[in-house]
């Protein structure tokens, strides 16, 4: 017996859908005026801002499709340019060969790993390599990183004892590793602040660069007298030599 439906049902079946739209209407338009009646605080804005200037170098999404990689860009050229400043180098070879190479190294079993590639184009962006040095020692930060969160997910499932002395020890590492590379661009990013020292000597005198340190208990008194050189085979100083002009005088004056 088929359900006849009444003109009743039929008149008020799209005024229960005109209600539902309108509800939703109203929804988005209160959400809309409470965004719009928010202001943000003198903080808050601050952050807005920076927030903003973090993101004045986009770098559009890799896609995968059907084991094809490409920038998801509505014009190609252009997100491979945003794509080659985000990873440091205008060198095109350079950028396929290190994305062919981070989707390896993304790769979950035999199924490239889209999202944990994206993370690793985010996070060598966010390190801002300024070179292709320093873009190939940001993409390895970013392996060992995920390597050691995926082995810190094995030790939260470890079943034994040696499983997690075995994550554990991984993780250590990794985590080792991880502070030496960071150390490593550190000093690579300050190789060009080292300071130059001028040193102003006068005439007659000597200067020594470096740092002297000379124990309190074996300084010699500023009034000693000179010790008579005893007998050797090496030819005899010339004590006069290595003394400044006022030296000498003082000296010269006290032999008298």
């Amino acid at each position: 017996m088929s359900k006849r439906t009444t003109r009743a049902e039929k008149r008020h079946a799209p005024q229960d859908g005109n209600n539902r739209n309108a509800s939703d209407d109203r929804k988005a338009t209160t959400v809309i005026e409470q965004s719009q009646a928010y202001r943000p605080t003198a903080d808050e804005q601050a952050t807005i801002e920076k927030a903003l200037e973090r993101r004045n170098i986009p770098a559009p999404r890799l896609k995968v499709e059907d084991d094809n990689l490409f920038a998801d860009h509505p014009h190609p050229p252009t997100g491979e340019l945003l794509l080659a400043n985000a990873l440091g180098s205008p060198d095109k070879e350079f950028v396929s060969g290190l994305i062919r190479q981070l989707v390896v190294a993304t790769c979950n079993g035999s199924k490239n790993d889209e999202d944990d590639l994206n993370f690793s184009i985010s996070v060598i962006k966010g390190i801002g390599p300024a070179d292709q040095l320093e873009s190939l020692l940001a993409s390895q930060m970013t392996v060992v990183h995920m390597a050691i969160m995926r082995l810190s997910g094995e030790l939260g499932t470890a079943k034994s004892r040696p499983q997690q002395e075995a994550a554990c020890s991984a993780i250590n590492k990794f985590a080792r590793t991880f502070a030496a590379q960071m150390e490593s661009l550190k000093r690579y990013r300050s190789r060009g602040d080292q300071n130059d020292t001028v040193v102003s000597v006068s005439e007659g005198s000597q200067a020594i660069v470096g740092n002297v340190t000379q124990n309190r208990q074996e300084a010699a008194p500023i009034n000693a007298t000179p010790q008579a050189l005893t007998h050797s085979s090496t030819p005899p100083i010339d004590v006069l030599s290595v003394l400044s002009p006022q030296g000498a005088a003082v000296f010269r004056k006290k032999v008298k």
